[in-house]
């Protein structure tokens, strides 16, 4: 849980009884669909210039959490994404380093040892991601294995059954509870956005992770139809915005699943700097949860530097 005075009392005092906890997050302030979604799509036609556009891709590539998430994962597949990762173009030096590499907990320490000494992240999804249907122990078990194998960062999804049928505080709990087993790591909470079927149940999500004490909230698992879109993105961005405004605490925000391509990483990017500006625009505070979306920027980058588009080998397929 945050250390902020302000936040800590605001929780206390919302979180001390299932109807004061019900009658704050009901008392937010109602979405209007349409115009969140005009909005969204307005922000995503501005025409960015070249200077720009090189500055947002390497940007972007920077906030990758590049991500593999498979049944048929093995040690060698998460070494070699280890390897894309720390050095995303061995042609060209100057390409950044993405964030951090997301894994499962049992791969975690394999990644943490391919990373090791680079700066770059060990992300580890936990708690029975990504249904999250597990008992507390087994999720809480869950996130101590991946910390101790060398994860950075937990991002956890939370029990949308539960949330659905309006037993926030126990939603809360668990997230404090997981929060508490993740130690130094930064907690990600998942609200699976296409499974929460209103903008004003996203809204009212995202208040809740925060008061929890997430360091990051996320869209989603990538594992569901509907994952990050620009208007779910930001709304969120517009409650990290209300949050840090009200207590003084900054949560970063992840969209994930569903963003593939370097003019879908730059709306995002707009999204962020005319929603909550430059003091999220670093990957300490913006991420994308991407597995196919540092191709298409690594050919991107290219095409501005040499004027054209490499053949399809000039990327490894992940």
């Amino acid at each position: 849980m945050s250390t902020n005075t302000t936040a800590e009392r605001l929780a206390t005092e919302v979180t001390s009884s299932d109807a004061a906890f019900r009658r704050f997050l009901h008392g937010l302030p109602g979405v209007d669909p349409v115009g969140l979604e005009a909005r969204a799509a307005s922000l995503g036609t501005r025409s960015i210039k070249t200077t720009a556009k090189e500055y947002a891709i390497d940007l972007a590539i920077s906030m990758i959490d590049l991500t593999t998430l498979e049944g048929a994962d093995t040690a060698g597949k998460v070494r070699s994404l280890c390897a894309k990762g720390r050095n995303p173009d061995p042609l060209d030096r100057s390409t950044p380093q993405v964030a951090a590499i997301c894994v499962y907990p049992d791969m975690a320490g394999v990644a943490a040892e391919a990373v090791k000494g680079s700066g770059v992240k060990v992300a580890s999804v936990a708690t029975a991601f990504p249904a999250g249907r597990a008992a507390l122990p087994v999720k809480l078990a869950d996130t101590r294995d991946a910390v101790a194998a060398g994860a950075d960062e937990i991002d956890m999804v939370i029990d949308r059954g539960a949330f659905l049928t309006g037993r926030y505080l126990d939603v809360f709990e668990e997230i404090r509870a997981v929060k508490e087993a993740s130690g130094e790591a930064r907690l990600k909470v998942i609200f699976e956005t296409g499974e929460l079927s209103t903008y004003d149940n996203i809204r009212r999500a995202s208040w809740l992770g925060m008061l929890a004490g997430a360091d990051f909230i996320k869209t989603s698992t990538g594992k569901v139809a509907v994952n990050a879109t620009p208007a779910n993105t930001l709304l969120m961005l517009e409650a990290v915005r209300d949050f840090r405004e009200l207590t003084g605490t900054q949560v970063g925000v992840k969209p994930a699943g569903g963003i593939r391509t370097t003019k879908d990483a730059i709306k995002f990017l707009v999204l962020v700097n005319e929603t909550v500006g430059e003091d999220w625009l670093s990957n300490e505070w913006f991420r994308f949860g991407a597995s196919s979306l540092l191709n298409d920027l690594l050919m991107q980058r290219q095409k501005l530097s040499t004027g054209r588009y490499s053949g399809p080998d000039y990327v490894t397929v992940d």
